[in-house]
Parts: C-alpha cells; sequence; structure tokens
C-alpha cells in the first residue's frame, strides 16, 4: 500500500471522506493517493462496518498459531540459554527442557533456534563450527583420567587464577577445577588426593609435557609423576606440541571459557572457586553433552573401585629382579657403571629385570617401566610412555613400544 508515512490515518480518514461524498469517483481518488482500488475499497468497507476505528492498522498476528512455540516455553528455552552464558545451542536446551517435565519430548532444535533468532539471543554463525572430527574414548570410566592448566587470568584483587581441570575419558565427568595461585606439585597433588578420596584411583591419568608433571629438561618423571606411580596410577604424556592427544580437555577448556570465564571477572581465587563449583555440578548433572548422545556425564561416570590409601604401599619387586637405590643425585650403580635414572628417583629403589635381549635389562619403579639399559651399547633409554588418545587396544599385540630419550651414562 502507498500511502505516506505522515498521519497514515489522516490520509484515510481523509480518503474515506472525499470517497462517500454524492458523485464521488473512487477510482479517480485512488489513483490521487497512490493507492490500489484494492486498497481504497478495503478502507471503504472498513469505515462502513466499524466506524474511525476501522482505519487503524491491525496486528498481522494471527488469531491462532499452533505451530508458535507457547510463551511460557519460551521463556524457559531463554532461562535455560542464559543460564549457559548464552553458550548452548537448540539440541542441548532441548534436552534440558525434556528433562525438567516442560515437553513430552525435546523440542526440535530448529524451532529453538528460532526462538533464540526471534530474542535476538544468536551472535554466533554456523561457519564458526568446527566440523565433525574422529574421537576416541576409553571403554569404561575411570581407566584413563585427563588433567591439565586452563590459561590463567588476572584478579581483580590482584595475583592470577590457574585453573586446574580433571576429566574422566570415558564419561567426561569433571572431577575436579581447582582456582589454584600457581602450578606448583604442591598445590596439584593436594587437589588430586581430594579427588582420590573422593572418587577412587584411576588406572591411568594423561597430562602434557609442561611442570610438574613432565619436565622436559630433565626426562619424563617428575615428583608429582613418581607420586601417582607409588599409588599405582599410570602416568603417560602426550606427543609434544601436540593438544590434539588431550581434546576432550582441551574441548572441555573451551566450554569452561564459554560458560564461565567469558565476560565476567572474579575478585581472588575463592570467588572464582565458587563459581568452578556451581558450574561443574551444572556440566556433570545438567548439561547435555552431544559426544554422548545429549546424556549428561554423570549417567555414564561411577566411582572407582580403587580406593585411595592414606598411606602410600611399599615398593615391591619380584626375586629375578636387581634392586639397587638412588641416589641424591638421580644415579644408581649396576654392574660396574654408573647410571642415571633421574632426580625424582632420589632415594628410592628400583629395579632392573633381564630381557629377552642379551645385556638387556628393563630399569622399572613399582610396576611401571621408565627405562632400558643397554650393556652392550653402554647407554640407557627412557621409557617415557606417549598417550596418543586412542583407545589401548588388547591382547598380545597392545604393548606399545615407549617413547625413547636418549640418556647419556655418566
Amino acid at each position: 500500500m502507498a500511502w505516506r508515512e505522515v498521519s497514515v490515518t489522516n490520509q484515510r480518514r481523509e480518503f474515506v471522506q472525499l470517497a462517500t461524498r454524492p458523485g464521488a469517483n473512487v477510482s479517480e481518488l485512488c489513483r490521487r493517493f497512490g493507492v490500489a482500488r484494492s486498497n481504497g475499497y478495503k478502507w471503504l468497507d472498513r469505515h462502513r462496518l466499524e466506524g474511525e476505528a476501522g482505519l487503524v492498522d491491525r496486528s498481522r498476528k494471527p488469531r491462532s498459531s499452533p505451530t508458535r512455540t507457547a510463551d511460557l516455553l519460551e521463556a524457559a528455552v531463554l532461562r535455560v540459554r542464559d543460564e549457559s552464558n548464552g553458550a548452548w545451542g537448540g539440541r542441548k536446551i532441548g534436552k534440558v527442557l525434556e528433562r525438567e517435565g516442560l515437553t513430552p519430548t525435546a523440542l526440535a532444535a530448529s524451532t529453538i533456534t528460532e526462538v533464540l533468532r526471534r530474542h535476538g539471543r544468536l551472535e554466533r554463525s554456523a561457519g564458526e563450527h568446527p566440523g565433525p572430527c574422529r574421537r576416541f574414548e576409553r571403554a569404561e570410566p575411570n581407566e584413563l583420567w585427563q588433567m591439565d592448566f586452563k590459561g590463567h587470568f588476572g584478579m581483580g584483587q590482584g595475583g592470577r587464577c590457574h585453573p586446574l581441570t580433571v576429566l574422566d575419558d570415558h564419561s567426561r565427568y569433571c572431577l575436579e577445577i581447582g582456582a589454584l595461585g600457581d602450578e606448583q606439585d604442591g598445590s596439584v597433588r593436594a587437589r588430586l588426593t581430594a579427588a582420590f578420596r573422593r572418587y577412587g584411583l584411576p588406572l591411568a591419568m594423561l597430562a602434557d609435557n609442561g611442570s610438574p608433571w613432565g619436565d622436559s629438561g630433565g626426562g619424563p618423571f617428575t615428583k608429582l609423576g613418581v607420586w601417582l606411580l607409588r599409588l599405582g596410577v599410570r602416568l603417560s604424556h602426550g606427543r609434544p606440541s601436540h593438544p590434539q592427544t588431550q581434546g576432550k580437555d582441551e574441548r572441555f577448556h573451551r566450554t569452561l571459557k564459554a560458560e564461565v570465564l567469558q565476560g565476567d571477572s572474579f575478585a581472588d581465587l575463592a570467588a572464582c572457586q565458587r563459581a568452578f563449583d556451581r558450574w561443574r555440578t551444572r556440566y556433570n548433572h545438567e548439561r547435555p553433552h552431544e559426544a554422548l548422545g545429549m546424556a549428561v556425564p554423570a549417567d555414564r561416570y561411577r566411582i572407582s573401585p580403587r580406593a585411595y590409601p592414606e598411606s602410600l604401599p611399599p615398593i615391591e619387586y619380584g626375586p629375578g629382579d636387581a634392586v639397587r637405590k638412588v641416589a641424591h643425585d638421580g644415579h644408581f650403580r649396576f654392574k660396574g657403571r654408573l647410571w642415571r635414572a633421574g632426580k625424582a628417583f632420589a632415594l628410592l629403589p628400583v629395579a632392573l629385570r633381564p630381557t629377552l635381549q642379551d645385556g638387556v635389562y628393563e630399569l622399572r619403579f613399582c610396576a611401571q617401566p621408565i627405562g632400558r639399559l643397554d650393556l652392550r651399547a653402554g647407554e640407557m633409554l627412557a621409557c617415557g610412555l606417549v598417550d596418543e588418545g586412542k583407545p589401548r587396544p588388547q591382547g598380545p599385540q597392545a604393548q606399545r613400544p615407549p617413547l625413547q630419550i636418549q640418556i647419556a651414562r655418566t
């Protein structure tokens, strides 16, 4: 309709007044007002039936819209979106509403997306999605835990927060988010101890090569790693410069940033920890996870039957092992030569076990191989196991060759 924008109702009133006068030419009036004849007759009919009220624009909203999401349900969609800090999409929100009993089945993701778009809640484009990826996971909970530090950030009252995260590989259950003031052995060990006491011991833990669980300058083992081996927890490291090995923890960090850290600030470590604790509960028990078929991590996790020992178990070796005590400087003597195990093993006993190769011995600490001595070549290779993020195969071929880092004989 070509009515001018200014005083549209007044223009319609004038048109009607002129068109209802005796002898008026309605077609000519429509031409002069610049409107179609159909529109001119429409306003004449509305004025005849409703008077002046008929000249006011009516809402184009249909009287009934059975396909339109109910107002209360739309409000619930927006609530869940806001509670996720604007990070959850249609599938996650639909699953939450279904679990809360607001819908008999999950709303279509496209319907929820339309609700979010209608209310201006979509900020990200589809092009930002990283696309499909190939995932590997352990078959059972507690077969492998991944641990890492999220990038540290400043706080309002000074200092920096170093978030420590521990994630179960199978279930994606978050076992720990610690707001630490540093990345030192003591701080990490205290948090892991609390997690072990609550959830039990995993069979293995995967970490990168950084401090405090890795030491690229002095070999793959640190005091923290040795402590884990004493507990019967196998320690492995991701490939250097290859963060995809810990892909689940890396993805978890992106979620933590989007739903907790982004756009927020915290006064001190206590404030950080309160926010982490609230969100960890939501992540584990409420947030649907697409990699889990929209289940929550708590649906797939169960605590480990391996209880945490309050006292470290004794170190025992087999009758055929040659046991040596490591000196303060990390060296030990064997077959008349001085060998280096690393300062992480200082004052602890290690064992040398003969292999099928003549003159080659396996160096062990507790149940894990940590090196291989070759008497013929006069050198030792460190067995710092590398984990590529893939499930470990079963059967006779399950043994993965160790990462071999040459350590010179002294």
